[in-house]
């Protein structure tokens, strides 16, 4: 019997955001099926000692720091990865921040953050890749880390709950748009999974709160998104595109009476 294949050899992935978090894991376990990871972020130590760390397993990764907000920068990204790693085969739009607060005390300032950070660089990224992707003809990955907050109503989160959405629909149109050119476009929308920076809210009051609002009562662990992120990357994924998959273990079903 054909069992499945998530064998990324050989291929190139680009992931922002990595020094912590999703990003970080996202990296691990994509240079655990082969890839060749490219693990970009603004903390150049923690670059290298990722690098350090997925080398020492075994794998293969090259460090860029930069600042995704910066469209020059994005470019001179992807253009130093292709010429010392390789063609990228797929794009892994992680980074993101998030400020939360009620539509009435948000800010201009908070605002062009969240969306600077979480729309506006995912696509001058997805931009870059895609044109190059295109010119080669031998299609590719690109994967948006939205949100569960972007396809459902979140209570004091209009802008990442709005910027979420927009990554989303992103996911969709590039999808639309770049079908000829075998490049699959689709965004992974997570519920709330424990990390770094998060960790201290499920002790307190409103994180349990939160959590017994839950259907199964629980938060997610950074490693449970390995299994839909090595199919949308992998060849197993080739007839997924244009698809906006939430994977929060049924929270946003009980999120309403959060």
């Amino acid at each position: 019997m054909t069992q499945p294949n998530f064998d990324l050899t050989g291929r190139v992935c680009f992931i922002t955001g990595t020094t912590s978090g999703l990003g970080r894991q996202f990296a691990l376990c994509l240079a655990g099926a082969g890839a060749q990871v490219v693990v970009t972020g603004r903390r150049k130590e923690r670059l290298d000692a990722l690098k350090t760390e997925i080398e020492a397993a075994g794998g293969s990764a090259y460090p860029i720091s930069f600042d995704v907000t910066d469209q020059s920068a994005c470019a001179a990204a992807v253009a130093e990865a292709e010429e010392q790693v390789g063609p990228i085969w797929c794009l892994v739009n992680n980074s993101g921040v998030a400020i939360m607060s009620r539509a009435e005390e948000t800010t201009q300032e908070d605002y062009d953050t969240v969306m600077d950070t979480n729309v506006r660089a995912p696509f001058m990224l997805a931009q870059e890749v895609g044109k190059r992707m295109i010119a080669r003809g031998i299609g590719g990955r690109i994967i948006n880390i939205a949100s569960m907050a972007g396809l459902v109503e979140l209570r004091g989160g209009i802008t990442y709950s709005t910027s979420k959405a927009a990554a989303a629909m992103m996911a969709r149109v590039l999808a639309l748009e770049w079908a000829r050119h075998g490049i699959k476009v689709n965004a992974i929308c997570p519920g709330y999974i424990r990390t770094e920076m998060n960790d201290d809210l499920w002790e307190s009051d409103v994180g349990q709160r939160m959590i017994n609002a839950w259907p199964t009562r629980r938060v997610g662990n950074d490693t449970d998104l390995n299994g839909l992120l090595l199919l949308l990357a992998s060849d197993e994924g080739d007839f997924i595109t244009g698809a906006n998959i939430k994977i929060d273990d049924g929270q946003s079903l009980g999120i309403k009476g959060t």
